[in-house]
Formats: structure tokens, C-alpha cells, sequence
């Protein structure tokens, strides 16, 4: 998958998503499409993002996607849906649903429900090293 890299344009909003996850993987190359050239991505298993991106630990990473904006602000999981459907025209349709006042909750807990089931949902590109993977397998099953 030919994304745009977080190094080659910096004053661009970064993705962070599950590069090994086969679900996250087709909805990045689908949000790339409405980025329209606005966004950059890099996955959560690349070094770099542990070095830029110390104050995000890598449980957190595991658990949902995060935006981080060209000023620095964080936004993970559905608030990062929220904050990319106001800054990326072609999700501007999606914008008055997930604003709905005092839906966040709403949105959150539907988000936790899809990417603790992603790797039942797709499946890994990768193998899973000892039990990389039974930390989802384990949790979706309950």
C-alpha cells in the first residue's frame, strides 16, 4: 500500500493505525481517498512513531487509531473520526451525525466495539510473533 509518508510532507495531519491489521489497512487506503493528499500515515509498528510519539504508549496505539494534528493535538478513535470529518471535505457528510451533542460516548464505545473485533473481522497481514494477536483474540471473545 503507497501511502503518503509522515516524512515527506511534516505540515500535514498524521494517522496512526495498525499497519499488520488487514481491516485497519483497507479503511486507511479508503481514507486516503477522501484525504485527497491531506493526510499522512504511518503505522504504530514503525520505529519512528515510539520516538516521535513518546506520550502515546503502545497499549494505546494498539487499542484505536490516533490523528495527530499538523499542531500537535491528539485525537484517538471515534474524536479522531470527529475531528477528520471537519477537516477533510469529502467526510463532511458524515460530520452532522457524528456531532450529534453528547454522542461521543456513543461513537467511542461503537469504535472500541470494531477494533477490539478487528482482527476476527480481517485477520493480520503478518504472523503474530507469541501472542501479539491473543491480546485482541482474547478480548473480542468477551
Amino acid at each position: 500500500m503507497n501511502l503518503p509518508d509522515m516524512d515527506q510532507r511534516p505540515e500535514s495531519d498524521i494517522v496512526i493505525y495498525d499497519g499488520e491489521c488487514r481491516f485497519c489497512q483497507a479503511q486507511v487506503a479508503r481514507l486516503n481517498w477522501f484525504a485527497n493528499g491531506r493526510l499522512t500515515f504511518v503505522s504504530l509498528h514503525d520505529e519512528r512513531v515510539a520516538a516521535r510519539f513518546a506520550q502515546l504508549s503502545r497499549e494505546q496505539l494498539m487499542e484505536q487509531m490516533y490523528v495527530v494534528a499538523f499542531d500537535g493535538r491528539q485525537y484517538g478513535g471515534a474524536a479522531a473520526l470527529r475531528y477528520l470529518s471537519r477537516r477533510l471535505p469529502r467526510l463532511w457528510f458524515a460530520a452532522p451525525l457524528l456531532h450529534i451533542p453528547f454522542s461521543l460516548p456513543f461513537w467511542q464505545w461503537l469504535y472500541g466495539l470494531v477494533a477490539r473485533h478487528r482482527y476476527r473481522i480481517a485477520g493480520k497481514s503478518v504472523s503474530c510473533d507469541g501472542d501479539a494477536c491473543r491480546i485482541h483474540v482474547d478480548k473480542s471473545s468477551r
